[in-house]
């Protein structure tokens, strides 16, 4: 891979105050079928440095659900949720919804909104963690998608990530605190929690704050939760062995624990994913489970925070305050707010090509 840092140009001034006449939810999409599969995975993969062998692989762990991730289903219920969240607060903004991989896709989605009339929207991105493929990739996706729908596009701006917000937070908490219940009480305080997201290679990790973000909302949780022994872990890199990703993998930390500790039992959580994706169902319910039952190790998964009550307030309150000039921006821990608008150099990623500056 080349070593170029992608080229970018000023991100436009922030638009607090004016006026936004829809909401876009911005998700990453999932087959809904075994025929969706292939061509789901080669557009994920398209222009990455992933084997195919690997493609194949991770095409099979699809088929052992019947080629069906839960991420569309969940997207469809956090719309719903998050439309009664509205009209109860009497906010009237339809919401759309545009994926990066697969149906509704993102170009489809905004020019349905230009035929609709609209012109401004507030995207959420299911995603509460800064790095390329989290965040400045949407953007960039939304650029391409503006600029092939035309003039009439509507411009997107997108609410701030939200990993220290604690409609975040506290409810992740909230979920482990339910999980380590379960747990016998003379196990409970020495359980390891390994806190779960997905692996990103160090050439993106280094060039974002994603690695700092979600070492700070695990300890938020884990304080909150009560809970002193956690750590940080990693699972679902894709890229070539000699490529470096975050670590430790979570199958390999768990080996290790069993090794040297001869640890009982272990809860994991998969904090860096709001809903249930293939890579949870398989990567954790699947492969760390099974690891477990091999090495007798109590497996416990807490919940993805998917619809809870409260999360689905946090993105209501997201759109107000960006709506909102000068309101309460909530957030807890050592690193304050996020920004709404991403500086420039905001997240760069070594690509062998420019690819389109980001107009959000």
């Amino acid at each position: 891979m080349s070593s170029t840092t992608q080229e970018s140009t000023s991100p436009p001034a922030p638009t607090k105050g004016t006026p936004y006449d829809s909401i876009l939810l911005v998700s990453f999409g999932g087959p809904e079928g075994p025929d969706d599969v292939m061509p789901f995975l080669e557009n994920v993969l398209r222009g990455k440095n992933v084997p195919r062998e690997r493609m194949l692989e991770v095409a099979e762990h699809y088929q052992h659900f019947d080629g069906i991730s839960p991420i569309n289903g969940q997207c469809r219920l956090l719309i719903d949720a998050l439309e009664k969240e509205l009209a109860k607060h009497s906010i009237d903004l339809p919401i759309y919804w545009g994926n990066r991989n697969w149906n509704p896709m993102l170009e489809d989605t905004l020019r349905q909104m230009a035929e609709d009339g609209k012109k401004k929207a507030l995207a959420f991105f299911t995603s509460m963690f800064s790095c390329y493929s989290g965040c400045r990739q949407y953007r960039e996706n939304i650029a391409v998608a503006r600029e092939k729908v035309g003039p009439n596009a509507p411009v997107v701006d997108k609410v701030r990530m939200a990993y220290n917000h604690p409609g975040f937070i506290h409810p992740q908490a909230e979920l482990l605190q339910e999980t380590l219940a379960k747990i016998p009480e003379e196990l409970r305080a020495s359980t390891p929690v390994l806190f779960c997201a997905h692996s990103i290679p160090m050439s993106m990790a280094d060039n974002s704050k994603y690695e700092t973000q979600l070492r700070e909302a695990s300890r938020l949780v884990a304080e909150a939760a009560k809970h002193e022994r956690w750590e940080l872990v990693f699972q679902s890199r894709s890229g070539p062995p000699q490529q470096p990703w975050l670590e430790p993998d979570v199958c390999d930390r768990i080996e290790m624990l069993h090794t040297e500790q001869n640890i009982k039992s272990v809860v994991l959580q998969p904090i860096g994913f709001v809903s249930d994706h293939m890579e949870v169902m398989y990567d954790l319910d699947s492969e760390a489970a099974d690891l477990c039952k091999e090495k007798s190790i109590a497996f416990y998964r807490v919940p993805t925070i998917g619809v809870h009550e409260r999360f689905i307030s946090m993105i209501r309150e997201l759109i107000v305050e960006r709506m909102t000039p000068g309101a309460e921006r909530p957030a807890i821990g050592n690193y304050g707010p996020n920004h709404d608008v991403c500086p420039m150099d905001c997240c760069l990623y070594p690509q062998p090509a420019r690819r389109p500056a980001p107009s959000t």
